[in-house]
């Protein structure tokens, strides 16, 4: 019985990791962009939600791919990192490519939302099939 329940202490550790890392990637995020994802979300912006979700999306992937292959809390802090270094990167070569993009999603333009978790998306997968050593 107890070999069925002897990798619990870390999947916890990783599980428990990881959620205070998704804590973090959301403060650090939304610090970062010019809009006010949370007020804007609270308020029944779809543009917002959109935008947002993507971007949380695009960190998990990164995160999970970091989670399965890394060998150490240590490790996996540090891939962490630079998948949401890579998700703050996609918002600001996002922002570049649709112009005025914060302002849009601000205005609630569904459009802009979906641009923005398209981008966040895509460099979240090419990011994790990269962590994939």
């Amino acid at each position: 019985m107890f070999g069925y329940v002897a990798g619990l202490p870390a999947f916890l550790a990783y599980f428990v990791f990881g959620l205070v890392l998704y804590g973090l990637f959301t403060w650090v995020y939304t610090a970062l962009t010019p809009h006010k994802e949370i007020t804007l979300i609270r308020a029944g912006n779809p543009a917002a939600v959109v935008a947002f979700l993507g971007a949380i999306l695009g960190f998990s992937l990164p995160l999970s791919s970091a989670a399965a292959n890394s060998v150490s809390l240590v490790d996996f802090l540090i891939w962490a990192v630079i998948g949401a270094l890579a998700q703050i990167l996609a918002f600001f070569v996002a922002s570049k490519t649709m112009t005025r993009l914060h302002e849009r999603i601000t205005d609630g333009e569904i459009a802009a939302g979906i641009w923005g978790a398209g981008i966040a998306l895509s460099v979240g997968i090419l990011n994790a099939a990269c962590m994939t050593y």
